[in-house]
């Protein structure tokens, strides 16, 4: 029996350490495109790029660790670029690997600026080599400008003003994650950039980048006007990372290419299960909804469920998660949990400070998103789990605004 787990990732780490903590004995094969073993992602666009942070990206474990305390064969550096489900083989740089049963946690990769290959100072964030250049440009002083106005890149931004180094952000949109809180919290998104001085160009986009000596100077607007810049940081969003898997059998989502699964995280190809940010899984808390999350929560617990259901299929059992995630951004807590898409949103502004914000889909509470009110999030998402009733909820809220 052989277990192998495509992504050195936290989805991937999480789900070697649950086929040893289930039991399994049989042989491990984790492989990865980067070098590093696997590291958190999540503060490589926080805490590492405070002026007082640790400059350090660890890894969860060692090479040592895993290889002779958890005993996983390590495979780092190369990307796996082919899947044979037929014969049931994993190809990498020329080398095939057999499995018996296989999980994709191969993540995402992030989507480029065009025109910008070739260009110092232009980059993204979701490696731990992205987050060492943009917080050496940063310790550099860097004017810097970020592309599109979400999560990341607002945390970039946040950063950046919190040096006292000048921030703008570029958005297409008029207003600041429409798509991914609402227009009414997404406004108030917005105000918190406002009041810590990063400045917004919405409704905006990019038509080309300037440069001086291979290292770029400004960005070129769709207004005409030209921002100076010496650390451009794109935040346009990711592409699953499943070109692998062409031709595979692997269902792939027509949007974005992401892996196609059910509630227990099987693609309905034989043995071969998906988690974390590549995986679109099926909600039964939400209607059967298709999500596909780029939370650190969601890659640990999908990938621990992943190894079980693989190596034991029989037992799996479908997920019904309550999404979560958070965002820090100057000095103010954004969390979110359960899913935006709502028929209504219902706002407030509590006495105590801060904003909360209530998603109804039919007669139920679905989604919460408070800003500076972390005492309440996981009780939203306890009536998000056991399908409140909306009055319920918003009788909740009215009673901690108070």
């Amino acid at each position: 029996m052989a277990l192998v787990v495509v992504g050195a990732s936290l989805a991937g780490l999480r789900a070697v350490e649950a086929a040893r903590r289930g039991g399994y004995r049989g042989r491990i094969v984790l492989i990865g495109a980067e070098e590093h073993p696997p590291y958190d992602r999540l503060p490589l666009s926080k805490s590492f790029l405070a002026a007082d942070g640790s400059g350090r990206v660890d890894p969860f474990h060692t090479e040592a660790v895993l290889r002779d305390e958890i005993g996983v064969e390590l495979m780092l550096g190369a990307p796996a670029d082919g899947l044979d489900t037929a014969a049931r083989e994993v190809s990498v740089a020329g080398t095939t690997v057999p499995y018996d049963a296989l999980v994709i946690a191969t993540g995402a990769t992030a989507r480029r600026l065009p025109g910008s290959d070739g260009i110092a100072g232009v980059h993204t964030l979701r490696t731990a080599e992205d987050a060492f250049a943009v917080r050496a440009a940063l310790d550099d002083g860097a004017r810097t400008v970020v592309i599109g106005a979400g999560f990341i890149g607002s945390e970039v931004a946040a950063a950046a003003r919190k040096r006292g180094l000048s921030s703008t952000i570029v958005e297409a949109l008029d207003v600041p994650l429409v798509r991914a809180v609402g227009a009414e919290a997404g406004a108030v998104c917005a105000s918190l950039h406002h009041d810590a001085g990063t400045e917004l160009r919405l409704s905006t986009t990019v038509t080309g980048l300037e440069s001086d000596g291979g290292a770029v100077t400004g960005v070129r607007l769709s207004t005409g006007e030209v921002l100076p810049a010496d650390l451009v940081v794109a935040g346009i969003g990711v592409v699953p990372a499943t070109g692998w898997l062409a031709g595979s059998g692997v269902p792939l989502h027509e949007r974005d290419g992401g892996v196609v699964c059910d509630a227990t995280l099987s693609t309905g190809v034989p043995g071969v299960y998906a988690a974390g940010d590549v995986a679109h899984a099926s909600n039964p808390l939400f209607d059967g909804e298709l999500m596909r999350l780029e939370h650190w929560t969601n890659a640990a617990e999908q990938g621990a469920a992943a190894a079980r259901h693989a190596l034991a299929p029989a037992t799996a059992r479908a997920l019904a998660p309550v999404p979560y995630f958070w965002s820090d951004w100057y000095d103010h807590r954004i969390q979110f949990v359960g899913t935006p898409r709502a028929d209504e949103v219902v706002a407030a502004v509590p006495e105590a400070g801060g904003f909360t914000a209530l998603y109804r889909r039919g007669d139920r509470v679905v989604g919460a998103l408070t800003i500076d009110r972390p005492r309440e999030i996981m009780k939203y998402r306890r009536h998000i789990a056991g399908r409140a009733p909306w009055p319920e909820a918003l009788a909740f809220a009215a009673g901690t605004a108070a």
